[in-house]
Parts: C-alpha cells; structure tokens; sequence
C-alpha cells in the first residue's frame, strides 16, 4: 500500500473511535467514570511512551544542533495557547465545566481533530513504522476522550443521534488534516521535520496538563497505584511496539 492509503486508513480508524460515545448508554455514571479513569491512565502512558520512545528520537534525528528542543516547548506552548482561546477541554467525565457549551466543544475538537491528521501523516510520510506508533497512541487517547465528550453533548442537549452525527463529523476532520499534512509534507521541504517535535510537545501538554492530573483527583492509594500500573502499561506497550520492530 502506498504511505496515502495508510494515513487515509488509519485517519478513518481514528474518526470511528467517535462512535465509542455508545459504550455510556449501557453504564452508570458511576461505573463509566471508573473504566474512564483507567482508560485515561492507558491514555497518558501511551502519550508519553509515544513521546519519548518514538518522536523524539526520530525527532532528533533531523537536525545537526538543537533547535528540535524548542520546536518541542513552542509545541508544549501552541497547545496551552489553543485550550485558552478555543475553550478546548478533553473532558473524561460526564459532569464538566463546558457542559453548557456543546457547540463550542465541537469547535476544539475539530481543530484537535485536524492536528491529528496532520501529525499522523507527517509520521507516515517520516517512517511508516512511526506512523503506526502515532496512530496507536493517538487512539488509545481519543477512546476516553470521545466517551466523555458524547457526555458532554447530551448533557448539554444534543439528542443521542445528533451527539454521535457531530462526533463522528468532527471527528472526519482528521482526514482533513491527514490529506493537507500528506502534500504539504511532499511538497514543502522539512514539514514533517518541524512537525514531528511539534507534536512531541502537544503530545506531553496532553498527557501532563490534561490526562495526569485526572488521574491525580484520586484519593484511594490503592486506585492511585492501580492507575499507576496501567499509566505503566501504556509506556510499556509503547516500548513493546519499539522492541517489537515497529519502530
């Protein structure tokens, strides 16, 4: 297959994650927040697996000098920046502060969204390996991610059909941005050089800013140790893809 099919295929594979918003209309409240709370924990190890195990060594690769460091901390900063002017929040529970807000939810997640697209087809069209490694790692985040935000549609009035129509059409915008990162990468020299630590540092944002301190709300040293076994678990399965050849 050539690298545009794989990023098309895996960007489709993304956007049909939307419809995970099902899996809350057989659970409580209760019981969903728990399995999200676990998911989070697989979400964020595997995001910082990603980071440190993938893109950045690929990353580092590229440049003679160190200038990849700070494409990392303005990525770090870019994503800040877009949460505060967008209102974008990844929210992993039903009850959350946007909840009033569907629409504007709509809004960061399609330019969420689109950022995928562009950094999983930078990664393919870097090594297809690392796109792989990208995609599964950006899949086990969106899992949580459009779980909670299915919530947040309903809470704020969108009737089931409509909350899985607009995740799901938000959630296309993926392959948006996977087609315009594909030719931008081929037709602009060091686009997927500058983006791979750019993503290495929306990636740590996500994983440090918005998944960890989810997991940190927890009191039960008992649950803080299991979320801290499946956060290892996420790193590992990182690693397992590395040693496996995938990367």
């Amino acid at each position: 297959m050539t690298t545009l099919v794989y990023i098309l295929l895996s960007t489709m594979f993304i956007s049909l994650i939307s419809f995970a918003g099902v899996f809350t209309l057989s659970l409580g409240e209760k019981r969903l927040a728990k399995i999200l709370l676990f998911l989070v924990s697989l979400s964020a190890g595997a995001l910082m697996g990603g980071v440190f195990i993938h893109l950045l060594p690929e990353a580092s690769q590229g440049f003679s000098d160190n200038n990849w460091q700070i494409i990392v901390i303005l990525g770090f900063i870019l994503f800040f920046f877009i949460e505060k002017l967008l209102h974008w929040r990844h929210c992993h529970k039903g009850n959350c502060d946007i909840h009033t807000f569907g629409y504007m939810n709509l809004v960061g997640d399609s330019f969420h969204n689109f950022l995928d697209g562009l950094i999983i087809a930078a990664t393919f069209t870097a090594d297809l390996k690392l796109g792989l490694a990208t995609t599964l790692a950006v899949a086990l985040h969106e899992i949580p991610q459009e779980i909670g935000d299915f919530g947040v549609l309903l809470y704020a009035g969108f009737s089931k059909r409509k909350a899985l129509l607009a995740n799901f059409l938000v959630a296309l915008t993926a392959v948006l941005g996977s087609i315009l990162g594909y030719f931008l990468a081929s037709r602009i020299e060091g686009f997927k050089l500058y983006l791979l630590p750019f993503a290495a540092g929306g990636f740590l944002y996500i994983a440090a800013s918005d998944l960890i301190p989810e997991i940190r709300k927890e009191q039960s040293f008992g649950k803080s140790l299991a979320f801290m076994g499946v956060f290892s678990a996420g790193v590992f399965l990182m690693l397992l893809v590395k040693l496996l050849g995938f990367q």
